[in-house]
């Protein structure tokens, strides 16, 4: 884990800002969410605050970063986040922000620099966030501590298995601890190969008409929409033309909850294999069985959808790793790269990236299935009436249990289980006051008395 070392950070003293208790939008013991969660901009600007930056956020993979001065930029919520890889060969992430004007200082999505420069007045950073150069510095009065005014760090960032992720929060607990049992289902994916793994064909990026949220809570826990949603793209891609069959359709699985608000689902199956030939081929499903356990094996290792809350999301079998950026409350930007195996031969990981794309790229048969249905649930939210009805999360209830196969808590594939956990942990972060609101805070720091005049003399 690397946390950066404290650095005076000029900043004024700011009232908190009004908050809405959400508890009324809720009534998860009986699986209903009130719609409004989705449309409201002041509930938007709200979770801004709650919920994204006081959480961990998936910005990149270690392969992206390797030489120093190699950067990727990103977002935390929809605050700009530059991930760059220092001289030390350290991984840092800041704020993408200007200390003289707040412009961006790098305004590319990838590459290598010696320095951030904003392009403004010129405002040099070296890739350690240190402001570095400073145009007619001359010019600034004597107390300017230059030392003082680099770009914004991150208050803690580490990586698990090759994912990195960050946190503004200085009170957040570690990493490992925030992703709780979900720990155990992500090694499915992270951890089959002892070398490791690396992403492969950059970043696709594309927008869409609606909530984050949709497109997080399904991953976590929506099999449901699988033989309804992409009935054409099922039939596409069997080998009779006519569609899966009956068994295939009807698959037993189970879905996790974390309590933390992560979710995973997956079919279960003695034969689970991955569903590109070529990469089926190549996988020693022996050692696979030898190094992660049978019941990962035959279940979250190929085939299911995963949410790691707030909003990283992934998919094991098309190696298909995604966040979904917020960009108000009725538009997201997808983020989407190929995770591949460190050791899979060229014409493997060849094989995987071109699966990926085929199926959940933003041209992919199931992607744009998945986009038309959240475009098309926030399209009907604008209404006053429509835009206000309580939503049915009820499918589930009362059938989650300990099964003592899978860690945790799980229940049937067919569920909205873990749709009901993503939102109870939004429910109550977005009800809890996050580290910058703490009253002591925004106390005004009394000013020291000055001393009364010595008059003995």
């Amino acid at each position: 884990m690397t946390s950066p070392p404290e650095r005076p950070m000029d900043r004024l003293a700011r009232n908190p800002r009004p908050s809405v208790d959400v508890s009324a939008y809720f009534d998860l013991d009986n699986g209903l969410v009130d719609r409004t969660i989705f449309g409201d901009q002041a509930l938007y600007q709200q979770e801004l605050r709650r919920v994204f930056a006081p959480s961990w956020l998936f910005l990149a993979h270690e392969s992206q970063f390797r030489k120093p001065g190699d950067f990727f930029t990103t977002y935390m919520g929809e605050d700009p986040v530059i991930v760059s890889l220092g001289r030390d060969r350290r991984i840092r992430a800041f704020l993408n922000a200007c200390r003289h004007r707040g412009m961006r200082v790098c305004r590319a999505d990838a590459g290598a620099t010696k320095a951030f420069t904003c392009s403004y007045h010129g405002w040099s950073y070296d890739t350690s966030g240190k402001l570095v150069n400073v145009p007619n510095r001359d010019d600034y009065p004597d107390h300017f501590e230059q030392d003082r005014w680099g770009l914004v760090e991150v208050a803690q960032l580490d990586t698990y298995k090759g994912l990195i992720f960050a946190t503004w929060n200085p009170e957040a607990p570690p990493l490992v601890e925030a992703l709780g049992g979900m720990t155990w289902y992500m090694d499915a994916m992270l951890d089959r190969d002892p070398e490791g793994t690396e992403v492969v064909g950059g970043v696709h990026k594309w927008v869409l008409e609606g909530n984050w949220k949709l497109a997080a809570e399904q991953f976590a826990s929506d099999w449901y929409h699988v033989n309804i949603s992409h009935a054409s793209a099922l039939m596409v891609m069997s080998p009779n033309g006519r569609g899966p069959k009956a068994e295939i359709v009807q698959t037993p699985g189970r879905q996790y909850t974390d309590p933390l608000g992560h979710g995973h689902g997956f079919p279960v199956h003695p034969k689970s294999r991955f569903d590109d030939r070529v990469v089926h081929d190549w996988y020693d499903y022996d050692a696979l069985r030898e190094r992660l356990g049978d019941s990962r094996v035959e279940g979250p290792m190929t085939t299911g959808h995963a949410t790691v809350f707030p909003n990283f999301s992934y998919l094991p079998v098309n190696g298909s790793i995604r966040v979904w950026h917020p960009k108000g409350p009725d538009r997201m930007e997808v983020w989407a790269w190929t995770l591949v195996d460190k050791s899979m031969p060229d014409e493997v990981r060849e094989a995987q990236r071109l699966y990926n794309l085929r199926t959940f790229g933003p041209t992919g048969i199931f992607e744009q299935d998945d986009g038309e249905n959240w475009s098309e649930c926030q399209a009907t939210a604008h209404g006053f009436m429509s835009g206000s009805i309580t939503l049915n999360y009820q499918m589930g209830l009362g059938l989650q249990d300990q099964d003592g196969v899978h860690p945790g808590t799980t229940g049937r594939l067919y569920s909205d289980g873990a749709a009901r956990g993503f939102y109870t942990r939004w429910r109550d972060l977005m009800n809890t006051p996050a580290w910058h609101e703490k009253p002591e805070r925004h106390e005004t720091p009394e000013k020291p008395e000055k001393p009364e005049k010595d008059t003995t003399s």
